[in-house]
């Protein structure tokens, strides 16, 4: 037998997918998997370099500011 993972897309697969177990047609092995993702790999590139630069560059700026009195 091969085993395949699959992503439900809507509530109505997993019933469809229960309707198959009880026909001895599939076996459902786990039913919630959830991979959990660091933020820095989820959102890795997400921003283009040019934007990403000027916010780091208005951070620092921030940061630098803290020690003023205003």
């Amino acid at each position: 037998m091969d085993t395949v993972i699959i992503q439900l897309t809507t509530p109505k697969t997993m019933r469809l997918l229960q309707e198959l177990e009880d026909l001895h047609l599939l076996r459902v092995l786990k039913k919630n998997i959830s991979e959990k993702t660091k933020l820095s790999d989820k959102y890795a590139g997400k921003l283009p370099i040019n934007i990403a630069d000027d916010l780091q560059n208005h951070i620092q700026q921030s940061r630098n500011e803290w020690g003023n009195n205003i």
